[in-house]
């Protein structure tokens, strides 16, 4: 077909769907205005331009052109956004949780209207401060390469949703030679008793972190809570994991009374940990949580800081062996992540701080703030 060009529109009924060049994430990117019957701005689908509390990266094509991206971000949102009126509905392409933006809100509706108050990228005094701040490298999912490459050639086509098979202890057990496990459940489920060398990825963050621990050229097995578990099949499917090779009917429960072994990954109460240290004990900490988590809520004296996405691509700076490795975010979630694909690559002492910085209590290693 033929490339949309600005100001182009299409009806719909009584309602008109204009085009609109809206540059800064890519120099080609466009947003959609539908207008009412009365030919007023009514809903805009914006993209990957403006989101609820953010705007879309401009780094994504290279440190070189991040400035320039960031200046035709600038000119989008004043000059083609906002004037459309506080009253109209936004749309965005992603929510929270997607890396397409650093800091998307919760925010499951918006306006434009509502992004002008709220949104802390519109409040910057003048287009080179904007720059200044917006144009920032961020890191890079690997799967990126892959959605890129499907961007550009077409996605293949499945024709439906792929239904994963229901697979006994035995036969499960079986296809896992050359398959990876990925195991849903909460970081306590996993914790207590798993599939040896399952990945734990609880279903909530299968969006934010599937990418950077699951490989595209392998088989995925399933173990959840319950049976079918289209939740999960949908979300790996959005993300480009359509090799779903089954799941373990039954779950954990079907595991043991086969006879099944299981590995566990040890957990401890935020409180236990504070009450050790200041025993006078010395502890071997890895805290998976983003740098603005800790400019914000503070640094665990002694800790070394590995964010949860680079673990994979840090193994080298993640100490092995000498002692029990503690793994802390701000929940247990993330650190279960973590300590799981750690313990895919051999390290077999680790366990899990449950509970975050609120919980933090320790006299003799205080967080810093």
């Amino acid at each position: 077909g033929e490339p949309v060009e600005d100001g182009q529109t299409w009806k719909v009924g009584r309602l008109r769907l204009e085009a609109l060049h809206t540059p800064g994430h890519t120099p080609g990117h466009m947003a959609y205005l539908l207008k009412d019957p009365d030919g007023e701005p009514w809903v805009v689908f914006t993209g990957d331009s403006l989101f609820a509390g953010d705007l879309g990266r401009v780094d994504l094509l290279g440190a070189e052109r991040k400035d320039e991206l960031a200046g035709l971000m600038y000119d989008t949102v004043h000059e083609r956004l906002l004037p459309l009126g506080d009253g109209v509905i936004v749309c965005p392409a992603h929510g929270e949780g997607s890396v397409c933006g650093s800091s998307i809100s919760e925010r499951t509706w918006t306006t434009i209207g509502l992004e002008r108050r709220l949104n802390p990228k519109l409040g910057f005094a003048s287009r080179d401060e904007f720059i200044e701040q917006v144009a920032v490298m961020g890191e890079r999912p690997p799967y990126f390469r892959r959605m890129e490459r499907w961007n550009l050639e077409g996605a293949p086509l499945l024709g439906r949703m792929p239904t994963p098979s229901a697979l006994s202890a035995g036969e499960f057990a079986g296809r896992s030679e050359g398959a990876v496990v990925l195991d849903t459940r909460t970081e306590l489920a996993f914790g207590s008793a798993h599939v040896p060398g399952a990945q734990s990825l609880w279903l909530g963050g299968l969006a934010s972190f599937a990418g950077w621990y699951l490989p595209y050229d392998r088989p995925l097995l399933l173990v959840g809570r319950g049976d079918g578990l289209e939740e999960e099949v949908r979300g790996l499917l959005r993300i480009g994991y359509d090799d779903v090779a089954g799941y373990l009917s039954g779950g954990m429960l079907t595991w043991h009374t086969a006879g099944k072994a299981s590995a566990r990954i040890r957990t401890h109460t935020v409180q236990d940990v504070c009450s050790y240290l200041d025993g006078g004990h010395e502890l071997e900490i890895l805290d998976v949580r983003s740098d603005r988590e800790l400019e914000t809520g503070g640094r665990i004296p002694g800790a070394r800081h590995v964010h949860v996405t680079q673990v994979p691509e840090r193994l080298d700076d993640i100490p092995k062996g000498e002692r029990t490795l503690h793994v802390f975010c701000g929940s247990g979630l993330r650190s279960m992540v973590a300590a799981s694909y750690l313990a895919r690559r051999g390290w077999d002492d680790l366990a899990v701080i449950l509970g975050g910085l609120s919980g933090w209590k320790s006299t003799t290693c205080p967080v810093e703030l």
